[in-house]
């Protein structure tokens, strides 16, 4: 085993401080939001409540759970990111794969139109405006549409494409493979890797889905788990269901104790998904970044 220098050992020191010290910086408000879900409402109240429960009470999530529009939300926000995080993938591989081949002669004039709109994004009115000339308005689509290529992405798959040896996709072109075919039973085997990064960071997009909603969606039936979770934010809007007299004091007791269990509802689901796919995040991001 090689012995480490002075320096790569004082250097490994303050990397490992520092890393400690950021993740905590990171981990702290989320353990303190997870303790007030769980607290009492006068503990909660009073501010007793730091990095650990006091007086443990699964009520404000009982209450969560109870609640109808919440759970609506939640499908909604399951939705999209599942059907958004299909319609991109394929959206992106569409174009990536192309552009990708040198046999393609206009590839350098799409490259070049997918490099403006990560310079120059469109305003929100003319947005606005064209979603609504589409009809899109009010409807999940409007949500799924509009973001279906990201740019980054593109160029991120495109470099993972360019990677893949021609002789490959010549010899199924031999074999007499379709290009639908070869794409399908070549290309996208392959590109496993690729698919699982970028598809983490579509799903991520459209889990946390907010601004789109706010400007395109005024059906409170359609809004994601983002939007429901700023109403009960802002507005107090919190609806307590007559017939459950366990939560007929909740409302005016401990309103942030439900807003804190929203919140950790709403980012649980997408931070577990995550140890799944590390793997292939990683070798995604490190094969689609080096150029041979």
């Amino acid at each position: 085993m090689r012995k480490l220098s002075a320096g790569q050992q004082t250097f490994n020191v303050f990397n490992i401080t520092f890393l400690t010290v950021l993740g905590l910086i990171m981990f702290l408000p989320f353990l303190n939001v997870l303790a007030q879900s769980l607290s009492d409402s006068e503990a909660v109240v009073t501010g007793k409540v730091f990095f650990l429960p006091v007086d443990f009470t699964w009520i404000n999530y009982q209450y969560v759970f109870s609640d109808a529009s919440i759970w609506r939300s939640f499908g909604v926000t399951v939705y999209i990111t599942v059907v958004g995080t299909i319609i991109n993938l394929i959206a992106t591989a569409s174009l990536a794969y192309p552009v990708s081949r040198q046999e393609y002669v206009g590839r350098k004039y799409v490259v070049f139109f997918v490099l403006i709109t990560m310079v120059f994004s469109a305003p929100l009115i003319p947005n606005f405006i064209l979603m609504k000339s589409l009809n899109l308005t009010n409807s999940l689509w409007a949500l799924l549409i509009p973001g279906a290529i990201s740019a980054f992405n593109f160029f991120v798959m495109r470099a993972f494409f360019m990677q893949i040896p021609p002789e490959i996709i010549d010899s199924g072109r031999i074999d007499g493979c379709t290009e639908l075919r070869m794409i399908w039973n070549i290309v996208l085997p392959l590109s496993k890797p690729v698919m699982a990064s970028l598809g983490i960071f579509y799903a991520v997009n459209h889990w946390n889905t907010y601004m789109a909603a706010l400007y395109y969606v005024n059906k409170p039936t359609l809004w994601p788990l983002q939007v429901k979770l700023r109403q009960l934010i802002m507005a107090d809007d919190i609806n307590i269901d007559p017939s459950a007299s366990q939560f007929s004091s909740l409302i005016h007791s401990n309103p942030e104790g439900i807003k804190m269990a929203t919140i950790i509802i709403a980012t649980v689901p997408i931070v577990l998904i995550y140890p799944f796919l590390q793997k292939h995040f990683v070798k995604g991001m490190m094969i689609g970044s080096v150029k041979s």
